[in-house]
């Protein structure tokens, strides 16, 4: 499989400034800015009703925002439209197709949009469509109508693709060789931008996220600072003379307890050397140690929490 070989040197493929959109009287996004780099998944997480797709929605040109300034590809998405869908691939979380269609006539159909498009017998191996090739769109399954709508997003060879909740309705088979499929087509070329509220697979597949709740972008980083931010946990079991004071001072450790028997140290930095280090001293050895790293999905609750946590505080005083 190739796709289009980049057609600019700029390492910005997707530039978002100050994003809004209204729905009547409720704000759906508000200021969003994000800058999205040419050969990266980018993902975009939140809970419901983040903006998340409404966001996607304006970079795929789908949607007029009320303010902000959109470029893909180093063109105003409304102003090179027609351009732009012939560089971009959009698979969206709703799509039909007529009840009737087939599945080969489907991809032949959106094939011939393009000037140098993919060859549909070769996306319907890739998404393992094979055997539905002639089955008709509404007598696909809920996973099937996904990989054909991924298919039709590839089809016309996109510098930048969207996919929104990429692997909703799939079995963990299909969703994990989904992710290898998407590896694949970025190694090539392809930039993506990924919707999800799959934590594993904003942590698979996603080389750097952006956070959204309440229309806002919470956090922008790569999956793994994200997580490591909340810090570390090292856990175990140790004998009466530890010297807790000792341990409570290092300057690494932000919480002490005890859980089950078992001592819970939380922490930032150098967190397990500081700790071991400090047993060594004090000549205790642990018992039954573990170690935890924070991931993504903690980072999600922790931010979406404080997000949470500073709304509810600001709704009084407007009121007020």
């Amino acid at each position: 499989m190739s796709v289009a070989a980049p057609s600019a040197p700029s390492t910005e493929i997707v530039s978002v400034q100050n994003l809004k959109v209204r729905y009547g009287d409720t704000i759906a996004v508000d200021d969003v800015s994000i800058s999205i780099r040419r050969g990266e998944i980018f993902g975009i997480l939140g809970p419901n009703g983040a903006g998340k797709t409404t966001t996607v929605e304006c970079i795929a040109g789908l949607r007029r925002p009320d303010d902000g300034v959109i470029t893909v590809l180093g063109l105003d998405v409304h102003a090179h439209a027609r351009e732009l869908r012939e560089r971009v691939g959009v698979q969206l979380q709703t799509s039909e197709l007529p009840d009737k269609i087939q599945v080969r006539e489907a991809l032949e159909l959106f094939a011939s949009f393009y000037a140098d498009p993919m060859d549909p017998a070769e996306l319907l191996s890739l998404l393992r469509l094979e055997e539905k090739a002639t089955t008709r769109y509404v007598n696909l399954s809920g996973g099937q109508r996904q990989r054909l709508s991924i298919a039709l997003a590839l089809v016309g060879r996109p510098e930048l693709a969207i996919l929104d909740e990429l692997t909703t309705g799939l079995d963990p088979q299909s969703r994990r060789e989904t992710w290898r499929l998407i590896e694949g087509i970025r190694d090539e070329g392809l930039t993506v931008i990924l919707v999800t509220h799959f934590m594993e697979e904003a942590e698979y597949l996603c080389d750097r996220v952006a956070l959204l709740h309440h229309g806002r972008v919470r956090a922008t980083d790569t999956p793994a600072n994200l997580g490591a931010g909340l810090g570390q946990r090292i856990s175990f079991r140790a004998t009466p003379e530890l010297d807790l004071t000792a341990l409570r001072a290092l300057p690494e450790i932000r919480a002490v307890s005890e859980q089950g028997g078992r001592l819970v140290i939380e922490g930032t930095g150098d967190l397990v050397a500081a700790v071991i280090g400090e047993l060594v001293t004090q000549r205790v050895v642990p018992e039954q140690t573990r170690v935890e790293q924070s991931t993504l999905d903690d980072a999600f609750v922790a931010l979406t929490a404080q997000a949470d946590a500073e709304l509810a505080t600001a709704q009084p005083a407007r009121a007020a």
